[in-house]
């Protein structure tokens, strides 16, 4: 029972922390997520010229899906979109 609790709270450590990455990693590049809609953000990652016009370009493989993840979690049209103030 202890090992069940112990990786329930690993696992809400590490999307926790994904979740600070990718917001730090769109703060480093200027990105609002509140800025497009879920198909644009996807439109950005598969076209290099909107990667390169935002730096996206410059990260890792493993950044790339962090942030990712992150912009869909809180895009215009997400349930969660951010909200300046906030």
């Amino acid at each position: 029972m202890k090992a069940v609790w112990m990786m329930l709270a690993s696992l809400l450590f590490v999307s926790f922390a994904y979740g600070a990455a990718g917001e730090d990693l769109a703060v480093k590049l200027g990105i609002d997520p509140a800025a497009k809609a879920m198909k644009q953000w996807e439109r950005v990652f598969t076209k290099q010229r909107y990667m390169v016009r935002l730096g996206i370009d410059k990260l890792t493989d493993e950044e790339k899906e962090i942030l990712k993840e992150y912009l869909f979690d809180h895009a215009a049209d997400s349930d969660r979109p951010t909200a300046a103030g906030l």
